[in-house]
């Protein structure tokens, strides 16, 4: 099984923005729930937010209103666009199908300093 690759983070100051981007190889992307989790050095990895198949989202509390997650079902696609960052959103960042119980993919690494 293939694992989802993460692009797109970075090294910003506080309040910048980026966003993130994963491809995935499942055959069946247009009907799985995609998420993004992120994992702080020393800490759990925590659900970000999360996108139906037929395009609602959740976000966790911290990440409402100042991150938006989308998808392109026709690129395996999924984006993070995460706004008015804080340097307790560093981490390292992973796309992943909720269904999903094979290899984590290498993540893309979110640097927000003060």
């Amino acid at each position: 099984q293939v694992p989802p690759v993460e692009s797109g983070g970075g090294l910003v100051q506080t309040g910048g923005s980026l966003r993130l981007s994963c491809t995935a190889s499942s055959s069946d992307f247009n009907t799985v729930t995609m998420a993004w989790y992120r994992q702080a050095p020393g800490k759990q990895r925590e659900l970000v937010a999360a996108i139906t198949s037929s395009g609602k989202a959740v976000y966790t509390d911290s990440m409402k209103g100042r991150s938006t997650i989308s998808k392109d079902n026709a690129k395996s696609a999924v984006y993070l666009q995460m706004n008015s960052l804080k340097p307790e959103d560093t981490a390292v960042y992973y796309c992943k199908a909720t269904t999903d119980f094979g290899p984590w993919g290498q993540g893309t690494q979110v640097t927000v300093s003060s």
